[in-house]
This record gives structure tokens, C-alpha cells and sequence, in this order.
């Protein structure tokens, strides 16, 4: 984990007090945050970090498997249960099972996970006797999971259980000071890994990323960078910016009243605004308006008249597939 940035530093003070306890943490942040490297750090700064880390992603978990997946098997309990089989909560016994994207668990998922939050204790799938686990339960979510309760889409009973410690990670917009520590350990990552030789970043492009919105936060940073270190030529990077970006107000030139100028340097701000918020919103959303307009707390049909007011959306795109946006 890299940055100076007073935030990030914050953010590292809580990772190492939330590391020396054994409570449930809830780690929220828009994608791209880096929330699994955070789950990963608790983990290795605490007393388990010699036993598993277990990561699984909620979301693809189907709704059939959810219990024989967390809870395992023995052989004969189902058609094609042909041999015991240990399930994650076995495999993480001593360490930190990283529930991510925990938001995506159906009903019943959820019930089956509170059922074992509640005394770490479960039957295996065809057991008979229950079973204890001593595991850690690390959880992460793009999405606001109060909000998701207030919707009625996410237990209250599972939430007050997993958020017993809660870590919000910053967006990277809000770590402008962290932006040049982060491009040069990317860069210096990648040629490590691709031996490609050393390359820098030309001060031009970084002048245009202090300004950018980064919808898609760290992750959109390290994948710009490693692809443009795989494709540049020179020893220097220079990376056009992204075609989405806004451009910057211009001062205003000539003799205007006043009331003329402060009118149109709010309305340019207030587009800069909106399409920044779009972007960020539909990438949280991962391109579904429905989910987004649920999110933002507007009607779907207001949200949409919106992402076509700024070019994000259209008609038959929405909803049908993620909507491409950014760099």
C-alpha cells in the first residue's frame, strides 16, 4: 500500500489497530479502492497471519451452492457429492475468511451467513454433528450497505453483525498527493515484472491525472499505466488523457457584467459536476441504471434523461450491457 496523503495515512493507523483485535470488519469504498489489499494487510498485521486468508467473491456464488460452498459436504449428501469435501469456512480454520462483495449475497445467502456470525458454528452439508470454526470474517461491499437496509435489499440483523469495525476507503480523487508515489510504484512494478526496462511518467501527463476524476480509482491508474508501459517504446510515458475527461473552464476574456460571468462559470461547473458524478456513479453501479438511480436515491427515468444529457448512456444500451466509460 502506497501514498503520504493525510487520508491514506489515517487509513493505515486503522488498518493496524483493527489488525491487533479479532472483531468483524466492514470495508466499503468504490471499486478500484483497493479494498482487498486492505483485508489483506489487517490479516498479515494480526495474530493470524500465519494461518489461511481465504478470499471468495460473494457474487459468484450460485444461490444452490451457498451453504455446501461456506459449509462443504460429505459424500453421498447430494447427486454429485461423491467425496467429502471441505468448504471455505474449513480452509480459512485459524485465519481470515474475505467475504468481497458481500452486497451481491441473496436472501438466502445472507441468512445462511448469519446463521454462522452468530456462534461460528455449522454443519456440514449430509453431517450430522455441528462443527466450529475459528475463522475471522473480513467483509467488503462497493455499495453502502446501510442504504442497501433502508431499501430492504440487506439484512439489518447481518449488517450490525459484520460491521462490528468499519473501514471506508478513500477514492483516489481524494488522495491527489498520492498520485505520483502510486504512478512511480506502478511503474517500477511493471518493470519488475515485464523487464522491460525503467520508465517514467512525462510531467505532462501527470498534470492532466491531478485533475481527473478517476472513476475507476486505483485500479484504472495501475492498468492505464501497465498497458501504456507495454505498448510506449521510449523511456518516457506520454499518456494521452482520457477522451471522457472535461475540459478545463477558460477564464473569460472581454468586458462582461457580473452577473454574466459568475452564471456561466456556475453553470460549467455544475456540468463538470454531474458528468464526474455519472461516472463515478455508473461504475459503483457496474453500468446498471436501475441500480445506479437506486443509488443516487432518483427516479430511473430522471437518472437516464441525465447520463443522455452528458453521452453516458443511451436508449438501448441501458441496462442491456455495462455501459463504457473513462479511460
Amino acid at each position: 500500500m502506497v501514498g503520504h496523503s493525510p487520508i491514506f495515512r489515517e487509513t493505515l493507523r486503522l488498518i493496524a489497530r483493527m489488525a491487533a483485535c479479532n472483531a468483524p470488519v466492514l470495508i466499503e469504498g468504490e471499486t478500484g479502492t483497493g479494498k482487498e489489499l486492505a483485508a489483506r494487510a489487517i490479516h498479515y498485521q494480526s495474530a493470524r497471519k500465519d494461518r489461511p486468508f481465504i478470499p471468495v467473491n460473494c457474487g459468484a456464488i450460485p444461490d444452490a451452492l451457498i451453504e455446501s460452498e461456506l459449509f462443504g459436504h460429505r459424500k453421498g449428501a447430494f447427486t454429485d457429492a461423491k467425496e467429502n469435501q471441505p468448504g471455505l469456512i474449513t480452509l480459512a480454520e485459524g485465519g481470515t475468511l474475505f467475504l468481497d462483495e458481500v452486497d451481491a449475497l441473496t436472501p438466502k445467502g445472507q441468512v445462511t451467513l448469519l446463521r454462522f456470525l452468530q456462534d461460528q458454528e455449522f454443519r456440514p452439508l449430509g453431517a450430522r454433528q455441528v462443527e466450529h470454526g475459528n475463522v475471522r470474517i473480513l467483509a467488503a461491499s462497493n455499495s453502502s450497505l446501510a442504504l442497501l437496509v433502508e431499501q430492504g435489499a440487506f439484512r439489518a440483523d447481518l449488517l450490525y453483525r459484520l460491521c462490528i469495525l468499519s473501514l471506508e476507503l478513500a477514492p483516489l480523487r481524494e488522495r491527489r498527493g498520492d498520485l505520483e508515489a502510486l504512478t512511480t510504484g506502478f511503474l517500477e512494478a511493471c518493470d519488475r515484472r515485464f523487464g522491460l526496462g525503467t520508465k517514467a511518467l512525462h510531467p505532462d501527463s501527470l498534470a492532466w491525472m491531478w485533475t481527473y476524476a478517476w472513476p475507476g480509482n486505483i485500479r484504472e491508474l495501475e492498468n492505464l499505466l501497465c498497458r501504456e508501459y507495454l505498448l510506449s517504446e521510449g523511456p518516457v510515458l506520454h499518456i494521452e488523457a482520457p477522451r471522457s475527461m472535461q475540459a478545463p473552464v477558460q477564464p473569460l476574456s472581454g468586458k462582461v457584467s457580473g452577473d454574466l460571468s459568475f452564471h456561466r462559470a456556475k453553470s460549467q461547473a455544475m456540468e463538470a459536476f454531474e458528468r464526474d458524478f455519472l461516472v463515478g456513479l455508473l461504475d459503483r453501479a457496474g453500468g446498471n441504471v436501475s441500480l445506479a438511480a437506486k443509488l443516487a436515491g432518483k427516479e430511473r427515468r430522471c437518472l437516464g434523461k441525465l447520463l443522455k444529457k452528458h453521452g453516458l448512456a443511451t436508449a438501448a444500451a441501458a441496462d442491456r450491457a455495462p455501459l463504457e466509460v473513462g479511460a
